[in-house]
């Protein structure tokens, strides 16, 4: 996935109200930029950090005219925009970069399941049981590993208790765990920030729930979907 435009540097003087962030341009003017994350943000959101922004085209309708995409910690970028893994794993579904789902022919984006749910992505294929694939931004890395969550997360303790209903129904359900960096060795639950999610990962696994784990390489022209991390 490209950026549209050159992002713009800029310096993070601090992030609050979850979705908002204040930044210094670089010539010298402050700009409010939305922050399209609504985590924690542990480890990437420090005063003084760099930042890089998209800018939203001349003549939008948009109430704040810059968006926060990349962060720069410890000399890696990493990407905070937490809308953006949905769109790397469809350029990679279409480009039948990800082997594991390379057998599904038709993808459909936001459908209707369980409880008042919408799946990420439905995957159907001749011959095969359809795969309910959900989709997991992760930005959070501790000792070499990229971890999930970064705070409680009700909504994802509800999609794992969906995904494991599906599974029982005889299909396919996958949680696709990607992190917008490209410094970790593995993947791991992040049990101490959300003991009940930890617990709901453990059963949806045992009750054959798959997970897959991929990071990414992030770049000032763009993202993309890089190695699988077990």
């Amino acid at each position: 996935m490209k950026f549209s435009k050159p992002l713009i540097k800029a310096t993070l003087i601090r992030r609050y109200k979850r979705f908002l962030a204040d930044m210094m341009l670089e010539d010298g003017h402050e700009v409010t930029a939305h922050c399209a994350n609504p985590g924690a943000m542990l480890g990437i959101a420090l005063p003084g950090s760099t930042a890089w922004l998209s800018q939203a085209p001349e003549g939008s309708k948009r109430k704040l005219a810059y968006s926060w995409e990349i962060v720069e910690t410890e000399g890696i970028k990493v990407g905070i925009n937490t809308s953006l893994p949905n769109l790397l794993v469809a350029e990679a579904l279409e480009k039948k970069l990800i082997p594991d789902l390379s057998a599904y022919e038709l993808v459909r984006k936001e459908v209707k399941y369980g409880t008042n749910s919408r799946i990420d992505f439905l995957l159907e294929g001749a011959g095969v049981a359809p795969c309910y694939l959900e989709v997991k931004n992760v930005h959070l890395k501790r000792e070499q590993q990229a971890q999930f969550p970064d705070c409680v997360t009700e909504r994802g303790t509800k999609h794992l208790n969906e995904l494991a209903r599906m599974v029982e129904n005889g299909a396919r359900a996958i949680l696709l765990y990607i992190v917008q960096r490209n410094d970790c060795l593995g993947f791991s639950i992040a049990e101490d920030l959300d003991p009940l999610y930890a617990q709901a990962a453990r059963e949806a696994c045992n009750n054959g729930v798959e997970s897959i784990c991929y990071q990414c390489n992030v770049q000032l022209s763009g993202i993309e979907i890089s190695t699988r991390l077990s």
